[in-house]
């Protein structure tokens, strides 16, 4: 299965019904960064929200054939769809950010990806630092994303349920930074919370993957 593959329904001719999918991990995997009481409230209750509120606002709709990512380009930006977009975009960044990250200690950066992060920031360990920093500057509720955009890697950052999709910058990796993602953890540290995931549980394969897929 290729990494988008990973992020993305299948498309389908019928009223497409989305699923919550399951982790690519057990809860207590990534303990202690993250906590499986953490896990168990982001992944079963904030974004199965999410799928469930997507499958009721499409159905009956032009856009029930339509999977995640191409919704939600599909309605960013129209103010009509705003509820749409938001529920679509947060469960689409969800799935995107528990792949985001991994369970497996210790694994290296692999090549192709540590030569862009060298060119794009100086390295790994500059990338890391600088990730932490975009992530922990973002004002409120959002995320922090490692992107290709125009061929070259880029850290930006987005509010509350946005994502890069609809301005067609591909995304490689993504950090939560919402409050539900680390509360029960790190009550409002969010520096300590970003710090730890960026330089202990980054899944640098799936960005590799991701960069990969996005260079053909």
């Amino acid at each position: 299965m290729t990494a988008a593959a990973q992020v993305r329904d299948s498309d389908s001719e019928t009223e497409h019904v989305h699923q919550l999918p399951a982790l690519p991990y057990a809860d207590d995997a990534l303990e202690p960064v993250i906590s499986a009481a953490t896990l168990a409230l982001h992944h079963g209750k904030h974004q199965k929200a999410y799928v469930e509120q997507v499958n009721r606002l499409t159905k009956g709709t032009e856009f029930a054939q339509l999977p995640l990512d191409k919704l939600v380009i599909r309605v960013a930006n129209d103010p009509e769809h705003t509820e749409l977009f938001n529920n679509a975009a947060q469960a689409w960044n969800h799935t995107f950010y528990w792949h985001s990250l991994s369970a497996e200690r210790g694994v290296r950066c692999p090549e192709p990806l540590a030569a862009h992060l060298k060119s794009a920031f100086g390295g790994v360990a500059e990338f890391q630092d600088q990730f932490a920093k975009a992530a922990i500057a973002q004002f409120g509720s959002g995320w922090a994303w490692l992107v290709l955009d125009g061929g070259k890697l880029r850290i930006l950052t987005t509010g509350n349920a946005h994502n890069p999709l609809p301005s067609g910058a591909k995304p490689l990796l993504t950090v939560d930074v919402w409050e539900h993602a680390y509360y029960l953890d790190y009550q409002n540290r969010r520096p300590e919370y970003a710090r730890a995931v960026i330089e202990t549980l980054l899944n640098w394969r799936f960005a590799s993957n991701n960069l990969q897929l996005h260079l053909k």
